[in-house]
C-alpha cells in the first residue's frame, strides 16, 4: 500500500472516532426507550477537539508504547500509568478497575468478573479497541491481541469478543470499502460460541426486511436484547449498544455522516457507538476526503486540528488530532516490521509491504473462575499476614469476591479482622462495591457477599464520581466494618 494512502486512513479513521465521540456527546444515553430524531448532520469541531474517555485511554497507551518501542505493555507497567495518569473522569468498569488498583490489584484481574462486577457487560471493551485496530492494516489478529492486551484492564468474556469483532473490522476497511464485507471480517473474528454471532445475523436480518425502516430495527433489538429492564446493564451493555454500532452500519452503507447519525438516533451509549461506527467509515473515507467534504446543504466540515488535554495527568497539553494520528502511523510501522514487513519503493512511490493475515479468533470464551482460588491462595495468605494495609484489604477483597472469607477469617481472626478494618477504609472501593447509582445482578451479587462478610453500606455525602473528582470530600471516612 503506498504511504500516503495508509496514512490518509489512519487519520481519517481517528479523526472519524474523534467526531463520532465528540458529536455524539449531546445523544449519549439520551435514547433509551425510545430512538432518537436527528436529520441533518454535519461533521464539525469548530473549536477543535478535546480528550474524552473514548480517545484517552488509548492516547495515554499510545505514547507509552512509543515512549517503550512496544505495542504490547506489560501488566505492570499499565499498573503503574494508570495510577499516574487516569485519576479523574472515569466511569463504570474503568472506575471500577482504577479504585481496585488502589488495592494493589493488578490487569488482568482489575477486568475479571470475579472481581470487577462490570466487566462481564460492560462496553469498554469496544471504545477503547479502535485505535488499536488502526495501527494494524491489515493484520486483524495482531490488531486483536493488542487490543486485547489494553481492553481486559476492564473487561472480560463477551465485552472482550467485541474487541476482537471491532479491531479486525477496523483492520479490513483499509483495504476493502463495502461495509458488509468488512462486518464478514469480523465476524470471523468471534469465538464460534460467542453470542455475538446471533446477535449480528438478526440485525443482518432485521436490516434486510426493514431496508428503509431503521426504527423498526432498533425496536426489534430492544425488545429482543435488553437484559435488565433498562437499567445501566442495558443502556451501558454491549449486546445492544453493539447492535446499534452493526445497525448504523448497515443503514448508513458507507456514508460518513449518515453512518454517524444513525448511531445518534440508535442511542444508548451514542457517543460511543459513533465513535466506533466513525473509525470504521472513516478508515474507509479517508481524511483527506473528510477535510475536502461538502455536505448536500453545501455545509463545509470545520475541523480545527487540536485535540486538547483536559482530562489525564501529565500528559501533553498541546496535542493535535493529525499529532495524535501520526504517533499511530509510527506505532504501525514498527508493528509492520516486527510483523515481517517492510518499505518499500515502486514506479518511484513509497510504501509499505504488509503481512496481511486472515481474519480468526485470538480468544476464545473462557471461565475465568477456573482455578483461580488455588492460584491465589499464597497471596491471600502472604497479605493477611503481612501486617501492611493495603495487602491486608486487597487479601479481603479478593477472598470475598472469591467466596472464600469464612475459611480466611476461621483461620486467620485476629489478622482477618484488622485486614477487614483497613479495607473498610478504602473508600473509593467500597462505595463502589454499595453504589447506590446503580443496580444490576452482579453488582447485586457482589453487595450479598460483602455484606454477609460482615461489611456494611458507607453512607458518603456525596457520589462516588464527586468524591473521585474531589479527594477533600472525604477526609477521613467512617469504618463500615
Amino acid at each position: 500500500m503506498p504511504r500516503a494512502e495508509v496514512v490518509d486512513k489512519i487519520r481519517g479513521g481517528l479523526l472519524g472516532q474523534i467526531l463520532g465521540n465528540l458529536n455524539g456527546l449531546p445523544h449519549e444515553m439520551k435514547y433509551n426507550e425510545e430512538p432518537g430524531n436527528v436529520t441533518n448532520y454535519v461533521p464539525a469541531l469548530p473549536e477543535g477537539a478535546w480528550s474524552d474517555d473514548d480517545t484517552d485511554f488509548e492516547w495515554v497507551y499510545v505514547v507509552e508504547m512509543q515512549k517503550n518501542r512496544t505495542p504490547m505493555l506489560t501488566h505492570d507497567q499499565i499498573f503503574n500509568f494508570w495510577k499516574e495518569r487516569i485519576n479523574n473522569r472515569v466511569w463504570c468498569s474503568n472506575l471500577y478497575a482504577r479504585t481496585l488498583m488502589d488495592l494493589g490489584i493488578k490487569p488482568p484481574y482489575t477486568g475479571n468478573t470475579i472481581f470487577n462486577p462490570w466487566a462481564n457487560f460492560n462496553i469498554s471493551g469496544q471504545f477503547l479497541s479502535e485505535t488499536f485496530g488502526l495501527m494494524a492494516p491489515g493484520m486483524p489478529q495482531t490488531a486483536a491481541r493488542i487490543g486485547l492486551n489494553y481492553t481486559t484492564v476492564a473487561i472480560d468474556g463477551e465485552p472482550a469478543q467485541t474487541t476482537q469483532l471491532f479491531t479486525a473490522m477496523i483492520s479490513t476497511a483499509f483495504l476493502e470499502d463495502d461495509v458488509n464485507t468488512v462486518l464478514d471480517a469480523g465476524v470471523k473474528a468471534l469465538d464460534k460460541g460467542s453470542m455475538l454471532r446471533g446477535l449480528i445475523d438478526d440485525i443482518r436480518s432485521w436490516h434486510k426486511a426493514n431496508p428503509t425502516e431503521w426504527r423498526e430495527t432498533r425496536k426489534l433489538l430492544r425488545d429482543k436484547y435488553s437484559r435488565e429492564g433498562g437499567n445501566i446493564r442495558d443502556v451501558n451493555g454491549y449486546e445492544l449498544n453493539t447492535g446499534a454500532i452493526i445497525a448504523a452500519l448497515l443503514y448508513g452503507n458507507g456514508d460518513f455522516a449518515e453512518s454517524l447519525k444513525h448511531a445518534f438516533n440508535f442511542g444508548w451509549d451514542a457517543d460511543c457507538n459513533a465513535a466506533t461506527v466513525g473509525t470504521i467509515v472513516g478508515v474507509m473515507t479517508g481524511y483527506r476526503k473528510m477535510m475536502n467534504h461538502n455536505d448536500p446543504y453545501r455545509t463545509e466540515w470545520l475541523i480545527i486540528d487540536r485535540y486538547r488535554n483536559v482530562t489525564r495527568d501529565n500528559m501533553p497539553m498541546d496535542e493535535t488530532i493529525t499529532g495524535f494520528a501520526d504517533r499511530v502511523v509510527d506505532l504501525f510501522e514498527m508493528i509492520n516490521d516486527q510483523n515481517g514487513g517492510r518499505v518499500a519503493v515502486r514506479d518511484n512511490v513509497t510504501g509499505y509491504v504488509i503481512p496481511i493475515e486472515e481474519p480468526a479468533t485470538v480468544r476464545e470464551l473462557q471461565s475465568t473462575s477456573a482455578a483461580l482460588k488455588s492460584s491465589l491462595e499464597s497471596d491471600i495468605v502472604k497479605g493477611l499476614l503481612s501486617g501492611n494495609r493495603e495487602d491486608m484489604a486487597r487479601a479481603v477483597y479478593l477472598a470475598i469476591c472469591l467466596d472464600a472469607h469464612k475459611e480466611y477469617q476461621k483461620k486467620y481472626p485476629r489478622q482477618w479482622k484488622a485486614a477487614c478494618e483497613h479495607l473498610s477504609g478504602y473508600w473509593k472501593v467500597m462505595n463502589n462495591v454499595f453504589s447506590k447509582q446503580h443496580n444490576f445482578a452482579a453488582l447485586r451479587d457482589l453487595q450479598r457477599k460483602f455484606s454477609e462478610a460482615g461489611f456494611r453500606q458507607p453512607v458518603p455525602k456525596y457520589t462516588n464520581q464527586q468524591l473521585w473528582n474531589d479527594r477533600e470530600v472525604w477526609k477521613e471516612p467512617k469504618k463500615i466494618y
